[in-house]
């Protein structure tokens, strides 16, 4: 049922814990199934130069928030904004449609760190 991206970032999640000094967190949940992701970032000069996470969910929740963390890194809050729940899926092979709540979840959590990020920014 899982592709091998999924079950590889579920297995060895990249970037899992807590983010000491974080310029922002935010946490991200989904009501329906109670899975809950916490997404901390520190920003230096317009660039997300450290992400972490720390999830309570399934498998595909876990995998997509590690991934999440390799998507962030690096990236400027602009580029950061072009994160959604497919280009999630897509990275990990293609989420089935009783799986895709896990990318979801880490698209919304994504998009509440840049807003959070970029007003705290101005």
């Amino acid at each position: 049922m899982f592709s091998e991206a999924v079950l590889d970032h579920f297995r060895n999640p990249r970037n899992a814990g807590e983010l000491p000094g974080a310029t922002a967190t935010v946490e991200a949940s989904n009501p329906v199934c109670g899975d809950i992701l916490k997404l901390a970032a520190r920003v230096d000069e317009g660039r997300i130069v450290e992400v972490r996470f720390l999830c309570r969910g399934c498998t595909t929740s876990i995998a997509c928030a590690s991934l999440l963390t390799e998507v962030l890194r690096g990236r400027v809050l602009g580029e950061a904004r072009g994160v959604t729940a497919e280009s999630l899926s897509q990275a990990l092979g293609g989420l089935p449609a009783a799986t895709y709540h896990g990318a979801q979840l880490a698209a919304d959590a994504a998009s509440a760190l840049v807003q959070k990020l970029s007003s705290a920014s101005r």
